[in-house]
């Protein structure tokens, strides 16, 4: 196995969907992520889609279609023209990043009672891992089981043949370092008392 690959099966990751509590889909100003999770919701995966986002922290604003304020509504937006009914698509539109995405989204399943034991995250291919992690720290009791969409034309195929590509997986390999070591400092901390 080559250098690559370790980097390819570390970042890239995909689960067979299988019948679950909620579809999640982390913030982003990409549309085919809603449209993958009403694919989901519309084969009958699960009965609520909770996208979630306000805007990007380092950006301030909704980068995406300026018709929209933010990543929900834009979100929102797209799984409605998808088909998805308004009493299943659920709000929040607070977050600012990833983590934020998960924390506000836990707040979320808990004020309404819902108990996460199986989860589907629609997430972009290049960010599974991280939104991964980020989700299970949340939801420490359910299976995440991840379906990506390839964006930016980068693959768990071709990422290493692009700059672009290079440049997004291994910042997202650094991030999964240095995001996460707070998060590990408080579980050890809990793990000792």
């Amino acid at each position: 196995m080559s250098f690559v690959d370790e980097y390819t099966n570390f970042i890239f990751l995909e689960d067979e969907p299988e019948k679950a509590d909620v579809i999640f889909v982390p913030g982003s100003d990409e549309g085919g992520l809603a449209v993958r999770a009403a694919e989901l919701w519309k084969t009958g995966y699960a009965p609520i889609v909770l996208p979630s986002g306000r805007y990007g922290k380092l950006v301030g604003k909704f980068s995406g279609d300026p018709t929209f304020e933010t990543e929900w509504e834009y979100l929102h937006h797209i799984l409605r023209e998808e088909g998805v009914p308004e009493d299943v698509i659920w709000k929040e539109d607070q977050a600012t990043f990833t983590y934020e995405n998960a924390i506000y989204s836990r707040k979320l399943t808990d004020a309404a009672g819902l108990q996460v034991k199986k989860a589907l995250l629609c997430c972009q291919a290049f960010h599974a891992r991280r939104a991964r992690l980020y989700y299970q720290v949340c939801f420490p009791e359910a299976e995440i089981l991840v379906c990506p969409v390839e964006t930016k034309g980068i693959n768990r195929y071709n990422w290493y043949q692009k700059e672009n590509g290079v440049k997004l997986v291994l910042n997202e390999m650094k991030h999964c370092g240095t995001q996460f070591h707070e998060i590990f400092q408080q579980n050890i901390e809990k793990i000792a008392e």
